[in-house]
């Protein structure tokens, strides 16, 4: 395996990235790690982490956290420093010690505000049943609304007028949509006096940082959502405005003459928090899922079975991995497994990759998934076995229960 070491979910999310990156950073995995380097989303991530008695749900720290690896969230991370405080409180309860000590931030990252959030949900509510299946934690709004305006980043939290500026602007350009909304927020002035306190209790950082904790050990690249749901080459509109490819984190290592390992995470059914197409789907498939509900914006938590149609192109999306990560292999059996799908026009095993941010191109993807037909096969009992010859990808780690203890390497990957 390639020093660092790049973490992906070859799915819509909830495939176990989290438990992945966990194992990666605890003694058992022997990389022994500087830093887990978050390269895409928000505080709408998710990744729970069962280790040692302790559970946690991350969100912007990294989910080698309770192993003691330090965070770097990159300029590609929408930082929600309200957000980020209750969560370092929770780290605290669990006996993390000084938890925004092991955390760096760089000063370029985009700020997601109590403004954004409340936009969103407002937004949301508005579609009805048109609804994209967003988390309602603001990360379209950020994007988007910095593509257009200046607007608040991590380092403005340090120049208390300057930023009471940007989010005044913020302020007036969503009150047509608040208006009557019922969504509000804090006054400006308040969130300035929040936001510098933050300022003082985080470590800003700019372009050196990455070399500096790469000249101490392995990075972990952590993704967050899934490969599916990404802003280009997910099925628009039910996508997150976020690059969740490794086509950042591959850009990090290589500005500092570096490559890393690629490891695509896959559970052993398929499943989708919100709304999308989804060919799979079986409500019948009523496995456990104990950190997984219903959400007030997303919708419900949906279950279905494995799709090496979905995988084949996740993995054509990432341009290749080197290796798979195969969770849930304790869920009861049997399942089953779409190889190919029925459509309008033929029989496909494989979805067309087409130009990179070509919108249109995904939204009809989006049109043909609605109207597939899987063709079915039962799933093999060797789980791993079967998934790296249909893949041609070896599998180097498998999960067979929520515990860290659960992850069990390859002896390919006790070698490398």
């Amino acid at each position: 395996m390639n020093r660092h070491v790049i973490v992906v979910d070859l799915g819509f999310g909830d495939a176990g990235k989290g438990a992945t990156v966990d194992w990666l950073c605890s003694p058992a995995a022997g990389l022994g790690p500087a830093a887990v380097v978050r390269f895409n989303g928000g505080a709408q991530a998710a990744h729970t982490v069962v280790a040692g008695g302790r559970t946690h749900t991350f969100a912007q720290f990294g989910s080698g956290t309770l192993a003691g690896v330090p965070t770097l969230l990159t300029r590609h991370v929408l930082v929600e420093p309200i957000a980020l405080a209750a969560e370092a409180e929770a780290l605290a309860a669990l006996g993390v010690p000084d938890p925004l000590g092991l955390l760096a931030v760089d000063g370029r990252a985009l700020l997601t505000t109590p403004i954004h959030i409340a936009a969103n949900r407002a937004r949301e509510r508005a579609r009805g049943a048109a609804r994209h299946g967003s988390c309602g934690r603001g990360i379209g709004e950020t994007a988007a609304y910095a593509l257009a305006h200046p607007a608040p980043t991590v380092a403005d939290c340090a120049h208390p007028d300057r930023l009471r500026a940007l989010l005044t602007a913020l302020a007036a350009h969503y009150a047509p949509l608040l208006t009557g909304s019922g969504f509000g927020f804090e006054p400006v002035d308040a969130l300035v006096d929040m936001y510098r306190e933050f300022a003082a209790a985080v470590r800003v950082v700019g372009d050196g940082e990455l070399a500096r904790l790469a000249r101490r050990g392995p990075l972990v690249f952590e993704g967050a959502q899934g490969v599916l749901l990404d802003e280009w080459r997910g099925f628009h509109p039910h996508t997150t405005w976020s690059t969740v490819e490794p086509r950042n984190a591959r850009a990090l290592l290589a500005g500092i003459g570096a490559t890393g390992t690629v490891l695509g995470v896959t559970r052993t059914y398929q499943t989708r928090h919100g709304d999308g197409p989804f060919p799979t789907e079986d409500p019948a498939l009523a496995l456990p899922e104990p950190h997984n509900g219903t959400g007030p914006y997303q919708g419900a938590f949906r279950r279905g079975h494995l799709d090496l149609v979905l995988l084949r192109y996740a993995l054509e999306v990432c341009g290749g991995v080197d290796g798979l990560v195969v969770n849930h292999l304790d869920v009861p059996r049997p399942l089953r497994v779409a190889t190919a799908y029925r459509t309008p026009e033929g029989v496909l095993h494989r979805l067309p990759l087409g130009p990179w941010q070509d919108l249109a191109h995904q939204e009809s993807l989006t049109t043909l998934l609605r109207s597939a037909t899987p063709q079915w096969a039962e799933l093999p009992s060797d789980i791993p076995g079967y998934l790296e010859r249909e893949l041609d990808t070896p599998v180097l780690l498998t999960g067979n229960g929520p515990d860290r203890s659960h992850r069990r390497p390859t002896p390919a990957t006790r070698a490398a």
